[in-house]
């Protein structure tokens, strides 16, 4: 009996062994049939084949568009850097690599979004997200992006350089430093302003172009007017030479002001950009020394008559102390 159940238990685990191998050989078999099937999927190829070459193309596409527009920055910045004597070269380096990190996120954002969508990818919710986040971070951020956007344009338009004179609104000064989002005024007197970009509406620039100097002589009533022509034009005839600012001798247009006691003459000169002031003070100095000459010939000529008067009484005197003598003689001999 004892020998009866063990042979029945060897025959089960036999069987059992058997169920099992039999198991794995069927899952090793429908895993070589599946295998084979997918190796041998003609249609899933032949799309992986043309979505790799789409792929391909799109990124060949991608980084000949960049580099052609990359290009073309190039050479528009080039231009412009050649465009006037004040410009800053940096600036013009900055602006184009700015550009070019802007093309490049771009097209590079545009290829990954192409690219998922040929593996199948559901671009919708992605877009979606980021469109919400920009959406936020354009509300939270929009004052900064302002300031950054009118920064772009008075870079790229060249509205203004360093070291130009410019007044926006209450504020003049010459430009210390043009930067994406702020600009750096110094005025006359030392104080430095800073200004955010987007709330410059309007600019003057005193830079750009050359200068005219305005300038206003008072006169006398008792001096004639061609006399005072004549003076002004000894005065300022040399300018053009002397000062390199000025452009062209300064013409005398004629009398700006007229009351009882004196009269103005309006002097203008045109000088070179950002030289106005120092032009005019020139001028008044040029007139000034003028009027000094003037007036030390006069005392000159003054002196001079009253010598010539003194040596005619010293003269006179002369004689009749020789007439004197003359006449003393005869009276003592007689």
């Amino acid at each position: 009996m004892r020998l009866y159940d063990i042979a029945s238990q060897w025959t089960t685990n036999l069987l059992s062994s058997e169920g099992i191998a039999s198991s794995a050989s069927g899952e090793i078999n429908r895993f070589t049939d599946s295998l084979w099937s997918w190796l041998t999927d003609v249609p899933m190829w032949t799309n992986f084949a043309f979505a790799l070459i789409r792929i391909i193309i799109i990124f060949i596409l991608t980084r000949i568009a960049i580099k052609l527009i990359n290009k073309v920055i190039e050479r528009s910045l080039s231009g412009r850097d050649k465009s006037r004597i004040a410009t800053n070269p940096r600036r013009f380096v900055t602006i184009g690599e700015l550009c070019k990190n802007v093309v490049s996120s771009v097209f590079n954002f545009i290829m990954i979004m192409l690219i998922l969508n040929e593996f199948g990818f559901n671009l919708g919710p992605l877009l979606a997200g980021a469109g919400v986040a920009g959406l936020a971070i354009s509300f939270g951020a929009q004052s900064i992006v302002k300031d950054i956007i009118t920064g772009f344009f008075i870079i790229f338009e060249d509205q203004f350089a360093v070291g130009d004179v410019i007044q926006t609104g209450t504020y003049k000064g010459t430009v210390q430093m043009v930067g994406l989002r702020t600009t750096r005024l110094v005025s006359w007197n030392g104080e430095v302003n800073i200004i955010p970009n987007g709330s410059i509406i309007s600019v003057t620039n005193f830079s750009l172009s050359n200068s005219l100097a305005v300038v206003d002589i008072p006169m006398s009533m008792e001096r004639s007017l061609e006399d005072a022509r004549d003076m002004v034009t000894r005065a300022t005839e040399s300018m053009k030479t002397d000062k390199l600012e000025v452009l062209d001798v300064p013409e005398v247009l004629g009398i700006q002001t007229l009351t009882t006691g004196e009269y103005s003459l309006r002097i203008i000169a045109k000088c070179q950009p950002n030289s106005r002031a120092d032009v005019e003070r020139a001028i008044h100095t040029a007139v000034k020394q003028e009027l000094d000459r003037e007036k030390e010939q006069k005392l000159e000529e003054e002196r001079k008559v009253a010598e010539q008067a003194q040596q005619a009484v010293d003269s006179g005197e002369h004689l009749r102390t020789e007439a004197n003598d003359k006449r003393d003689p005869d009276i003592s001999n007689n």
